[in-house]
């Protein structure tokens, strides 16, 4: 029995597949599985998957219907899994390659149910990467996923098998924020899912990816609000303003107009001035480039912001 299974959902990913899985190859802890869950793909992906596991055993290919990345994770986990521990790997991300190394230590405590590490956003290049997001101090709580999510990628996630069953897995009917209204339910079960201060994740930028839609995002974080109520948990104004200087930076980032930015800032402002511009640094920034935004030309806006 390997000690990680990697559940890796894939959907017309033949320009990267190779490189996520060449990445897992190079972890300097080999003791692991790669389920690639082809989740209905009409391009070269499961031929190159294939080729890939006739070349390395630890790599399976599995066949999903087709129904989203929620039940090709779910089918991963529940059907195919060997391993007491589950890292979800995305087919465009990169892992940093003492990622599981790493894992494996920090899960000798057995009061630890999952981990998240530090993530760098890239476009082409890892090498290229110059935005490195932040960990928190504390164990994760629902209050901070309600505000900006510090997991950023199911690719930054590793749990226990046990905690994702007892939280029932990813709901498949949630298409934006699937991963927040998972992990709400998961540390409201009672999970300890701690942070890692270290680069674990290389997340692949995508101007036309599903996180660009900032309404569906917004509505996927309302589900996420509906779940947090069941366990008691409503937003604090700071999470509400939080949130928003991420939609207001994600705006700037995928050119959602001039004014979609300054918009949200200013929403986030009247939630909660302190959350906002907490740390002062990002929040200052992120206002900044509002207001700019709004009376740049798109060219300029283009080349500074996405």
């Amino acid at each position: 029995m390997p000690l990680f299974s990697i559940i890796i959902p894939c959907f017309n990913a033949e320009t990267t597949i190779l490189e996520t899985l060449a990445s897992l190859s190079m972890q300097s802890c080999s003791d692991w599985e790669a389920i690639c869950i082809d989740d209905g793909s009409t391009d070269n992906t499961p031929l190159l998957i294939k080729t890939a596991a006739s070349q390395d055993a630890r790599i399976r290919l599995v066949r999903s219907p087709g129904k989203g990345p929620s039940t090709a994770r779910n089918t991963g986990v529940t059907a195919h899994a060997q391993a007491d521990l589950i890292a979800f790997c995305d087919a465009d991300d990169l892992w940093q390659p003492h990622k599981l190394a790493e894992l494996a230590l920090v899960f000798q405590d057995t009061s630890i149910d999952g981990v998240f590490g530090q993530v760098a956003f890239f476009r082409e290049t890892p090498s290229a990467s110059c935005v490195v997001s932040t960990v928190p101090t504390q164990d994760l709580s629902i209050d901070v996923l309600l505000g900006e999510n510090p997991v950023c990628t199911m690719s930054n996630l590793t749990l226990r098998t046990q905690a994702f069953a007892r939280c029932g897995g990813f709901d498949d009917t949630i298409v934006h924020n699937e991963d927040l209204e998972f992990l709400i339910r998961l540390v409201g079960g009672g999970a300890r899912i701690v942070p890692s201060p270290s680069l674990q994740t290389w997340y692949r930028t995508s101007v036309g990816g599903l996180s660009t839609d900032l309404d569906a995002m917004l509505q996927g974080r309302s589900q996420a609000i509906a779940t947090a109520a069941k366990f008691d948990v409503t937003p604090s104004r700071a999470s509400h303003a939080i949130h928003h200087r991420y939609l207001a930076r994600r705006a700037l980032r995928v050119d959602a107009g001039r004014t979609k930015a300054l918009h949200h800032a200013i929403i986030g402002i009247a939630h909660s001035p302190g959350g906002f511009m907490s740390p002062a640094r990002r929040g200052t920034l992120t206002l900044g480039a509002a207001i700019a935004a709004a009376v740049l030309p798109r060219k300029l806006r283009l080349s500074l912001f996405s």
